[in-house]
């Protein structure tokens, strides 16, 4: 009765139609589960990550602030300057500039709108880019969506450089004896973009510094020339001593400043000669080499109470003087 009068229809045995074993892989499974920290939507992968990024900027040492520096290892890196703040004042410096990244949707300000009208005012093209992209570029550095591409500083060769300014003075192309400012141990681009700056006004023809151990033109020196970096040559001196004997056998007297000088600077004698003014660290002053290799060593007169001058100062008061006594 519970089968209304039908019998039920058992299964054949034998033999029936399956997969083939074709279903076998999916039941092996997709292995053991991977650790949370290495999966790429787990809390604990972001916080390795984070954890990495720290190990790497403790082992690579602080940045200034401001700049960064972006490219493969081993290879020359790019200098960026990072920040609202620093991009725009970069800009108002007319540093030169390749591109300037603007972050997508960037929120907009009055730094902002600044930045974009003076760099399409300069042609320097603009580039909507991604914040991970803006990440990658600048190291993981407060960039705030504007990131300013440096070009690397082409630097001129010392010699080259003095020899050519020697060659126009002696036909009359140049009005001024030959006046140049080499640096011994300085390592602050305030300090080189201050100098710089001076060797501008008072009609200098070049700064010269050394390869190593020494500061080069990054995108603060720039900022601090106040543009004076367009004008002035910066050369480079594979060894400072060398370039120095090179100056003094084209004629170029080597100058050092230093508290304990030989001559005051005001009875300086060798002011309407060809020059080249060296200048130490304010910690350090001169080397030792580097102090034997001068001409003559010249001190400033300051109070005594004052143990020494920043060398951007002594630098721009030493112009000064030789300037003052050229004129003459």
């Amino acid at each position: 009765m519970a089968n209304n009068g039908r019998r039920s229809v058992k299964a054949k045995k034998g033999p029936t139609i399956g997969t083939g074993g074709h279903g076998r892989k999916a039941l092996e499974g997709k292995g053991p589960t991977p650790k949370a920290e290495d999966r790429p939507y787990h809390k604990a992968h972001k916080s390795k990550q984070l954890a990495e990024r720290s190990a790497a900027k403790r082992g690579t040492g602080a940045r200034s602030a401001g700049a960064a520096r972006s490219g493969p290892k081993g290879r020359a890196t790019e200098e960026v300057v990072t920040g609202r703040n620093s991009v725009v004042e970069a800009l108002r410096a007319g540093i030169p500039a390749k591109a300037l990244h603007i972050a997508i949707r960037i929120e907009m300000d009055d730094r902002v709108k600044e930045s974009l009208k003076i760099a399409a005012e300069r042609g320097i093209p603009l580039l909507e880019t991604g914040k991970p992209e803006l990440d990658r570029m600048t190291d993981d550095a407060v960039h705030q969506g504007l990131v300013l591409q440096i070009p690397p500083y082409e630097y001129q060769d010392a010699y080259d450089l003095a020899e050519e300014t020697v060659a126009r003075w002696k036909k009359g192309h140049v009005a001024n004896a030959p006046l140049f400012v080499a640096l011994d141990g300085i390592t602050d681009p305030r300090n080189l973009g201050a100098i710089i700056r001076s060797v501008s006004a008072f009609s200098g023809h070049g700064v010269i510094v050394p390869e190593r151990r020494s500061v080069g033109v990054t995108a603060s020196a720039w900022k601090t020339s106040a543009g004076a970096a367009v004008r002035v040559p910066v050369a480079r001196a594979a060894n400072l001593n060398s370039a120095l004997k090179q100056f003094k056998n084209m004629g170029i007297f080597v100058l050092g400043l230093d508290g304990d000088g030989d001559v005051s600077l005001p009875d300086l004698a060798l002011a309407t000669e060809p020059v080249c003014i060296v200048v130490g660290s304010e910690g350090k002053g001169l080397s030792r080499l580097v102090r034997e290799n001068c001409d003559q060593i010249v001190s400033i007169p300051i109070d005594s109470a004052m143990e020494s001058l920043n060398a951007s100062m002594a630098v721009g008061i030493s112009l000064y003087e030789v300037s003052r006594q050229r004129a003459k």
